[in-house]
């Protein structure tokens, strides 16, 4: 009688094999694309330490929107800097705030781009938290009532979509019942349900002037060592409301979005974020990695994982590789 050996090579032998076989395989609906917008004129800078990503005032976003749908992407993701910052954070809510200028803006441009807004406050204050100040604290609740404020200025703009980044607890519920009672039902909320204190923000607070001019974030932002609770915050907003909810970061929390998309029947998104961009960025300038290799993987594990929903800004280079 023969040994069978079982030979896993055979159906890796020959690229065609290796495609149709492939489990995981990255498409262009995967995608979101963050874009930073800014007040001003004829402003389109590149951020410093993020290669490849601007600043643009609301008149040069024309040929950046045309470039986005000619390669297909299907939805953006949108932060604002606003022209002026108080302890209040009130031109995050204003009607021709930046984020709302920009939607309108954008929603002229391509009516069928889906819009989903950032909706947080640390942009926007003086002392760069995600909410009000009292006594050195960041209050809860009346920070909650400032951000939905905020959701329903993006919904009466034109947003598809509203996002809500300041892990205030309850702020799903605020945002829900406020847009409900103001006739924005069928709005659809991403929840950033598990968003981690880490490292890997600091490229995004330069482009995005975001940083907290005291402290930190730690009281309100999650502990990256903490994954069961990382369940409990995704579980509390699918409760009140979220019909989407995501891991931010991504890479170094591949096991959170894979027990979160097991745990939960609701769709998974995960956060790419700057410091995961930059570090790729700056190891490809070197010429110690190859930055098409590199990014194509790190994209595939954040999908294996779980993902559903991609946020990137590694968005256009992927989809023109993919288009190769």
């Amino acid at each position: 009688m023969l040994d069978i050996v079982r030979r896993n090579r055979r159906l890796r032998e020959k690229s065609p094999i290796r495609a149709l076989v492939r489990e995981t395989k990255l498409h262009v609906d995967d995608f979101v694309y963050p874009l930073f917008v800014t007040h001003g004129v004829g402003i389109k800078e590149e951020i410093p330490s993020m290669p490849g990503v601007f600043h643009y005032s609301i008149d040069m976003l024309q040929d950046e929107i045309e470039v986005i749908t000619n390669l297909k992407i299907k939805a953006v993701l949108i932060f604002g800097l606003p022209e002026y910052k108080d302890d209040q954070g009130t031109s995050a809510y204003i009607e021709d705030g930046i984020v709302q200028q920009a939607v309108r803006h954008i929603k002229n441009l391509n009516k069928e781009l889906y819009v989903i807004t950032d909706v947080c406050l640390c942009q926007y204050t003086s002392h760069g938290h995600c909410g009000i100040i009292e006594n050195g604290l960041v209050l809860n609740d009346p920070s909650v009532q400032l951000i939905a404020k905020t959701a329903l200025s993006h919904a009466r703009a034109g947003a598809d979509m509203v996002a809500p980044s300041d892990m205030m607890d309850g702020r799903i519920s605020g945002i829900r019942a406020l847009l409900d009672i103001e006739g924005y039902q069928n709005l659809p909320i991403m929840s950033y349900s598990s968003k981690f204190s880490s490292s890997f923000y600091g490229p995004f607070r330069e482009a995005a002037d975001s940083a907290p001019q005291f402290g930190d974030r730690k009281s309100y932002q999650m502990d990256y060592c903490n994954s069961r609770e990382a369940m409990m915050e995704m579980e509390l907003d699918i409760q009140e409301g979220a019909d989407i909810i995501m891991v931010k970061p991504a890479l170094s929390y591949l096991d959170i979005i894979k027990q979160g998309k097991e745990h939960f029947n609701v769709p998974m998104a995960a956060y790419n974020v700057s410091g995961e961009y930059s570090m790729i960025k700056a190891a490809s300038k070197m010429g110690w990695i190859d930055e098409k290799q590199i990014v194509t993987e790190v994209l595939t594990s954040i999908k294996r994982a779980g993902a559903d929903i991609i946020i990137t800004y590694f968005a256009k280079d992927i989809v023109k590789w993919l288009n190769e």
